[in-house]
């Protein structure tokens, strides 16, 4: 059975890619992964609040440090270029560690003062640059069109740091997604991941508190991002890339029948470990087998929205066939 595929420009082995987790935080879990069978893997994400944290280190220490002894000036570097230097190291290591593709992640919010670390992660060894661009304005004043724009800007920002390849991980938020898409798209974008998923607090009634929980995602939460990935396949050059929901080979099959060139995971992955991945792989296998396909070209997009299609049409026409069927239930809709 043949799984090659190809992400960004990144000729992978197959289309499962271990999206960033704590197993990623050491060499050791990256070699885990990949010796499970993954085509690629994400690491966690470098934050522009660490960024912000080691910059103001370093200016505290060349202050003091200049105070005593101006030559000592010279001893420090500059901060461009440079991110802390346990997250490089383990970029550099992990990249030297495994045969497959080894992808930093930025997580930030405004558009300066932490893209320039991209040049960091490619110098590295990271063979592309996944953007995590976490904005949610919360100030009712911040118009729509301003938070397209900071995406938009964050986007050119790092292009101009690197030339490997840049992934945007977006949310699923925007008054209208397939024109974010297709913007970050004609930016020079080398794919989008569908979708973000926002750790949001929570408030405890009995501490009279807000809590933060980190909550793993389940197979049910997929259809959000399915639904895009099949109305956007043949109306961007970028690739997809899937993530949400994967929890058994059925729903990477689904990701792929809808037209991802790549299906991310993590949940399963911490639910079951990193030989959970070889359990997907040939359970895709097998399905492909069972289903008469010999690559993934064969079904890749098979149920996407065809691109001659009136796409609100069609998401339109979805809803009320569901409705429909819901109500025809001898249960309701419920």
């Amino acid at each position: 059975m043949e799984l090659r595929t190809d992400y960004m420009g990144l000729q992978l082995r197959n289309p499962l890619v271990a999206s960033a987790s704590p197993l990623c935080h050491t060499v050791d879990g990256v070699r885990s992964l990949a010796d499970a069978g993954v085509g690629a893997v994400v690491l966690h994400s470098l934050f522009e609040e660490e960024l912000a944290e080691e910059a103001a280190r370093q200016a505290r220490l060349i202050e003091a440090g200049s105070e005593s002894f101006p030559e000592s000036l010279s001893y420090f570097p500059t901060s461009a270029g440079f991110g802390p230097r346990p997250y490089l190291d383990l970029l550099e290591r992990a990249a030297a560690a495994v045969d497959i593709p080894v992808i930093g992640s930025l997580n930030g919010a405004s558009p300066t003062g932490w893209t320039d670390y991209a040049r960091a992660m490619q110098d590295s060894g990271a063979a592309a640059i996944e953007l995590n661009i976490s904005y949610l304005p919360g100030d009712p004043s911040i118009s729509g069109r301003d938070a397209e724009r900071r995406h938009l800007e964050i986007l050119q920002l790092v292009e101009a740091e690197v030339t490997v390849p840049i992934a945007v991980k977006l949310n699923p938020y925007f008054s209208s997604i397939g024109e974010m898409a297709v913007e970050l798209d004609r930016a020079g974008a080398g794919a989008l991941v569908l979708f973000n998923r926002f750790l949001y607090p929570d408030i405890d009634s009995e501490s009279l508190g807000v809590v933060s929980t980190v909550g793993l995602s389940n197979p049910r939460e997929a259809r959000l991002a399915r639904t895009w990935i099949a109305l956007l396949r043949g109306r961007v050059k970028a690739g997809l890339a899937a993530t949400t929901g994967v929890e058994g080979p059925d729903d990477v099959a689904r990701y792929l029948l809808a037209g991802a060139d790549v299906v991310m995971t993590t949940s399963a992955l911490l639910r079951h470990g990193p030989q959970h991945a070889r359990v997907l792989l040939d359970g895709l296998a097998e399905w492909m087998a069972r289903k008469g396909f010999s690559r993934l070209d064969d079904f890749r997009g098979r149920l996407a929205v065809p691109s001659g299609t009136d796409a609100t049409a069609h998401a339109r026409a979805g809803y009320v066939a569901a409705l429909r069927a819901a109500n025809a239930s001898p249960h309701g809709p419920w």
